[in-house]
């Protein structure tokens, strides 16, 4: 079992945002990108923004690759399902991963836990082309 817990401030997110507009395709995969922009306030949207970047500094965290390649933030999707819940669509291993977002006024959180062996998760990255 791996965990991976990652928080940032809301604000470093809006000035890298308003520095550089085209970072969310960077950050967003295609989904979560047609997503953002159905999203009528802009708070909701930085909101948003940090929050998928803290799940998938989590999700590199709790595989314990980081983001190396061939692993990028926007080659990770985090959508939600029908009760809200974040569920991991894409990305190296999809199963047994749970996840977890959390905001308030200044912080975006968010934990993820694999429930797979050390070696289960070792052996499905290096059959996905990782060199560890």
């Amino acid at each position: 079992m791996r965990l991976g817990t990652d928080i940032i401030e809301i604000e470093r997110i809006k000035q890298a945002y308003a520095r550089n507009p085209q970072i969310i395709r960077k950050i967003l995969s295609p989904k979560e990108l047609e997503f953002f922009e159905l999203l009528q306030n802009e708070q909701r949207q930085i909101e948003f923004l940090a929050g998928r970047f803290c799940v998938k500094e989590a999700y590199s965290k709790a595989l314990g690759t980081g983001l190396i390649h061939p692993l990028k933030m926007a080659g990770i999707s985090v959508l939600n399902d029908k009760t809200g819940r974040p569920v991991l669509s894409q990305g190296p291993i999809l199963d047994s991963v749970l996840l977890s977002i959390s905001h308030s006024h200044s912080v975006a959180m968010a934990t993820c836990l694999i429930d797979l062996s050390e070696n289960e998760i070792k052996q499905s990255l290096l059959e996905k082309g990782f060199k560890l």
